[in-house]
């Protein structure tokens, strides 16, 4: 049941209130957005390496995981730095690329599951290669050792 998203993202930008989509689609299928670190307005943000929002849908990006940005984590310090480069890195790939995003079905948090892919490419592939995450559910957390 993974449907490609072939609709834009409308409403309006609830960080600006303007009622400019933060999303938008291009004739290709894919779409491109403006993405922040989220705080408290979670609309179109990155919470982190393998979690997002987009035009106020909380997504979790599957097929891989990366570290966690908490103190009381197995990988402490070095994690958390870990994480806060993983979630730099998916901030610039999807503000510097139009993507598409395949979803289907929701994590035991009430998250969208979903799979983003810049030129066909998925974005935790791209993670995984660059030591910024680990497969899921099957890869060992490095970064805890």
């Amino acid at each position: 049941m993974i449907a490609l998203c072939g609709i834009a993202f409308f409403g309006a930008n609830q960080t600006g209130g303007t009622s400019a989509p933060a999303a938008q689609q291009a004739a290709s299928g894919s779409v491109s957005a403006r993405f922040s670190m989220c705080g408290s307005n979670r609309y179109t943000c990155v919470v982190d390496g393998d979690t997002i929002w987009l035009e106020g849908q909380n997504l979790r990006l599957q097929s891989f995981d990366t570290p966690e940005p908490y103190n009381d984590i197995c990988g402490g310090a070095a994690e958390i730095a870990l994480a806060k480069r993983a979630s730099a890195r998916l901030l610039e790939l999807l503000n510097g690329n139009q993507f598409s995003v395949e979803t289907g079905g929701q994590d035991r948090y009430g998250r969208v599951l979903a799979t983003i892919k810049i030129a066909g490419r998925d974005v935790g592939d791209i993670l995984v290669e660059e030591r910024l995450a680990r497969r899921w559910p099957d890869g060992h957390e490095w970064w805890c050792s």
